[in-house]
C-alpha cells in the first residue's frame, strides 16, 4: 500500500518542501508539501530528479579502483586503506601541501559532508584546498567579512515585505534563489507588484526574471560596479543618503561620499550602456521607496570587479537605510545559528593570509581560487601538488579553462573522488568513493536556513535504507581521517581512534541537535531534533526581523562601509572611465531551470525536449556576421574554441552572446550514458584561467570577450 514520507528538496537553494508517495522502496510520486512553511507547495521540475539520481543505474554504490583504462570493484576497507596509504606516502616525500583539497557546491546541499568534511580537511593538514567559492559567491563573503565582521553575515532580500526589490545579475525565477533562499519567486514577484510596488531588473539580457519585472535596464557585461557606483554618487550629491537607524552604528560614510565623486552617472553612462537620466531615475526611486530590497548575484560576483560590486551593493542598503528593516535586507536567525555556531569556535572568515605558490593569489577562508589549481599541479617545485582530493565536483566542466584542469589532472601522482558518479573530472581519479544519496539520508540545511526569506526549520528522516554496501559521506571522512592521523605514529592513532569513536557515537544528527539546543530557539521554543521530528512539515519561526547593531561581528561592532580593501582598488575601476568601451562581442553565462551545474544532465526526463546549450545572439549581431539562426558557430577565446548551434532572440543586448554552463559531456572515460547522448559543450572550454578580479581572485566568467564565427 502507498506511503508518504515528508522531506526537503536539497538539489539546489530553494529549500522546497515534498510530499513523496513510495510503495515497496519505489518512488510512485512527488508533489509540493502545501503545508511547508517556506515553499507553500511550490515545486520546480527538478525535484524528481531525486528519484532519477536514487535509481539512476550509472550511480555508484561500491568503491572503484581504477587499473589503467579499467574499472574494478574495491572493498571499503581494502580501499580506504590504500587511499590513506598513498595520500600519506605522497605527504611525507614532498609534504602535507602536496596533497590538495577541491570541494565542490553539493557539498553545502549535505548538513553531514560539510560539518565532518572539516574533520577531514584538518586530518589532510594541506594548505591547498579550493572549492566552488572561488568560482560563484566569493566577492559576496568578501563584502559580509569586510563590513559585518563575518563571511556568512550575508543581507537575505526581504521579498515577501518589500516596496521595490533591485536585481542586478541575477535570474531568481530560474535559480529559485541562490544566496537568497526563494522558492516560488514567480509568484513572491507578482505579490510585490499586485500590493503596488515595483522590480527592477538590470542584467545583459532580458531573463525570465526580467520578464516580469516593471523595468529591464540592459546593462554592458562587466561594468555593474560603475553602475552601482553612479547610484551611490547621485545618493550623495543629491542628499539622498539617509541611514536612519543605522547611523550611530555605520562608519565610513565620508569616506564612501569622497569615493564616489567621480561616478557620476554622465560619466559612467557610455561606459555602461544606459543613459545617464535613466540612473539617476533609479537611484531617486531606490531612495524614494517606502522599502528597497537590493539583490544581486552571478553576473555581480563572477566578473574583473566582483569584489568592488558586491561591496557597493550591500552599501546602497545601508546610505539608503534599508538594510536590517523589514521590506530592505535583512540578517535570518536560523534555528541552527550558523554564524554563532562558527564565531565561537574562532571562525568568522579571513582573507589574504596567504597567497597561493605560482600566480600569489590571494586565499580566502583558507582556499585558494581554483583558477590557480592547474598551474599549481603543473607547475614543479617545492609545493607542487601532486595528489588530490575532490569532494563532490566537478571542476574539470565548472572551472575556468577546463581543458588545461583536464590535462593536469591526467599528471597527478594520485587522486581520490568522493562521488556518486565517474564523471569528466572524477574519471581521472586512481579511487572513486561513492556515498550515500538524497532520500537515503537524514537531511537538514544548516547553511540555506541561514540564507532563507523566512525563518523556518524542517528536518528530514531517511526514506530508503542505503544500499548494503553505500556508506554516508560523513563515514568516509572520519574513516579516512582517522586513517591519516594513525599514519603518522602510535600517539596520533590513539588519539583518532578515540576521536572516532566519539563522534560515531554523538553523530552528524547529533551535531544538529546541539546546535538547535544552543540557537536563538532553544530555550523559548525548546527547539531541539526532537522538536523537529514532530513537524514533519517543518517549523514557522516568523519573519525576518531587525537584529542590528547585536549580529554584527565587527570589533567595533559598527557597519563598516568604506573598507580600505575596497577603498584601495577603486582606482582601477576609475581607469575605466579613460578608456573606450570595448568593442566586439562578450559572453556571458546562463541557468536553466531543469538544470544544477552538471550533475542533473544524467536524468532522461530533465534533459528531454530541444536542445537546451545553444549560444544565444542578438539578430542584429548575426545579421552582421552573416549568421542564420540554427546553424553552427565557433566561439574562440584565448583558451580555446567550441562549437555551438545558434540562437537568435532579442532578449540578448546587442554585442552580448550567452551560453549555458554545466554542459560538456563527451569526454572519453566518464559513464553518464544519458548525459553522454546529449553532450552540449562545456562553457568553460573557453573562459580564461586568467581572468579574474585582482581582488578577490574569484573567476571573471562575465564579460569574457570573444570571437564568433560560423563553421564552414
Amino acid at each position: 500500500m502507498p506511503q508518504l514520507h515528508h522531506r526537503v528538496c536539497h538539489l539546489c537553494e530553494a529549500m522546497c518542501g515534498l510530499v513523496i508517495e513510495h510503495e515497496n522502496g519505489v518512488i510512485r510520486s512527488i508533489r509540493g508539501d502545501q503545508k511547508d512553511p517556506l515553499s507553500r507547495g511550490h515545486l520546480c521540475p527538478k525535484a524528481y530528479g531525486l528519484k532519477d539520481v536514487h535509481e539512476d543505474p550509472d550511480r555508484l554504490r561500491t568503491p572503484l579502483r581504477r587499473v589503467g583504462d579499467r574499472w574494478e570493484p574495491a572493498g571499503w576497507d581494502e580501499a580506504l586503506d590504500e587511499v590513506a596509504h598513498r595520500i600519506s606516502t605522497i605527504q611525507q616525500r614532498h609534504g602535507a601541501s602536496s596533497v590538495a583539497l577541491y570541494q565542490g557546491n553539493p557539498t553545502v546541499h549535505n548538513y553531514s559532508g560539510a560539518l565532518f568534511g572539516q574533520l577531514f580537511q584538518k586530518a589532510l593538514g594541506s594548505r591547498n584546498r579550493f572549492s566552488a567559492t572561488s568560482i560563484d559567491q566569493l566577492p559576496h563573503m568578501l563584502a559580509a567579512l569586510q563590513m559585518f565582521g563575518h563571511q556568512l553575515l550575508l543581507p537575505i532580500p526581504d521579498i515577501d515585505r518589500t516596496d521595490f526589490f533591485l536585481i542586478v545579475g541575477a535570474n531568481p525565477l530560474v535559480s529559485n534563489g541562490s544566496l537568497m533562499s526563494a522558492p516560488d519567486v514567480r509568484h513572491r514577484i507578482e505579490a510585490i507588484r499586485a500590493r503596488g510596488g515595483r522590480v527592477v531588473v538590470i542584467d545583459p539580457r532580458r531573463t525570465e526574471t526580467a520578464q516580469l519585472a516593471d523595468l529591464h535596464l540592459p546593462v554592458r557585461p562587466g561594468t555593474d560596479a560603475l553602475l552601482l557606483a553612479s547610484l551611490l554618487h547621485v545618493l550623495f550629491a543629491e542628499g539622498l543618503a539617509r541611514p536612519g537607524r543605522l547611523a550611530p552604528f555605520t562608519a565610513g560614510l565620508p569616506e564612501l561620499q569622497r569615493a564616489v565623486a567621480p561616478f557620476s552617472p554622465e560619466e559612467v553612462a557610455p561606459h555602461v550602456g544606459l543613459d545617464a537620466p535613466r540612473l539617476r531615475s533609479l537611484a531617486r526611486d531606490i531612495a524614494a521607496a517606502p522599502s528597497a530590497a537590493l539583490y544581486g548575484r552571478i553576473g555581480v560576483s563572477t566578473q574583473t570587479f566582483g569584489g568592488l560590486a558586491s561591496w557597493m551593493l550591500y552599501a546602497l542598503s545601508v546610505v539608503t537605510g534599508n538594510l536590517d528593516r523589514p521590506g530592505g535586507s535583512m540578517f535570518t536567525s536560523p534555528a541552527f545559528d550558523i554564524v554563532r555556531f562558527a564565531s565561537k569556535i574562532g571562525q568568522r572568515g579571513h582573507f589574504d593570509k596567504g597567497r597561493s605558490r605560482v600566480r600569489k593569489l590571494p586565499e580566502f577562508g583558507g582556499e585558494y581560487p581554483v583558477s590557480t589549481l592547474a598551474e599549481e599541479i603543473e607547475t614543479p617545485g617545492q609545493g607542487q601538488i601532486r595528489g588530490l582530493v575532490t569532494m563532490a565536483g566537478n571542476p574539470v566542466l565548472s572551472s575556468p579553462n577546463g581543458r588545461r584542469l583536464d590535462r593536469a589532472l591526467a599528471s597527478l601522482d594520485f587522486m581520490v573522488s568522493i562521488d556518486i558518479y565517474r564523471n569528466e573530472t572524477t574519471r581521472h581519479a586512481h579511487f572513486i568513493l561513492p556515498t550515500t544519496f538524497g532520500v537515503e539520508h537524514d537531511h537538514y540545511d544548516v547553511i540555506f536556513h541561514a540564507l532563507a526569506i523566512r525563518n523556518t526549520a524542517r528536518y528530514s528522516l531517511p526514506l530508503f535504507s542505503p544500499h548494503p554496501q553505500a556508506r554516508h559521506d560523513w563515514e568516509i571522512f572520519l574513516d579516512l581521517a582517522t586513517r591519516l592521523q594513525a599514519a603518522r605514529g602510535p600517539a596520533h592513532a590513539l588519539a583518532a581512534r578515540a576521536q572516532r569513536r566519539a563522534l560515531r557515537a554523538l553523530s552528524p544528527a547529533g551535531l544538529v541537535d546541539l546546535g538547535l539546543r544552543l540557537g536563538p530557539y532553544g530555550k523559548s521554543l525548546q527547539m531541539s531534533l526532537a522538536t523537529l521530528k514532530q513537524a514533519p512539515h517543518g517549523v514557522d519561526l516568523g519573519p525576518l526581523r531587525p537584529l542590528l547593531p547585536g549580529r554584527l561581528e565587527t570589533r567595533d561592532r559598527k557597519i563598516d562601509v568604506a573598507p580600505r580593501l575596497f577603498l584601495n582598488d577603486l582606482p582601477r575601476l576609475q581607469r575605466l572611465l579613460t578608456e573606450a568601451p570595448a568593442e566586439g562581442l562578450t559572453l556571458i553565462g546562463r541557468r536553466e531551470l531543469r538544470s544544477n551545474n552538471s550533475w542533473m544532465h544524467n536524468s532522461e526526463r530533465l534533459t528531454r525536449g530541444p536542445e537546451r546549450c545553444t549560444l544565444r545572439m542578438h539578430p542584429e549581431d548575426a545579421r552582421r556576421r552573416g549568421l542564420q539562426d540554427g546553424c553552427r558557430v565557433q566561439l574562440t577565446t584565448r583558451v580555446g574554441s567550441i562549437e555551438a548551434t545558434l540562437e537568435l532572440t532579442d532578449e540578448m543586448r546587442p554585442g552580448v552572446v550567452s551560453l549555458p554552463h554545466g554542459w560538456g559531456h563527451d569526454r572519453p572515460g566518464a559513464a553518464l550514458r544519458v548525459a553522454s547522448a546529449r553532450p552540449g559543450v562545456s562553457l568553460n572550454d573557453v573562459t580564461d584561467d586568467l581572468a579574474l578580479d585582482p581582488l578577490s581572485g574569484v573567476a571573471a566568467f562575465n564579460g569574457l570577450p570573444v570571437q564568433i564565427a560560423a563553421v564552414p
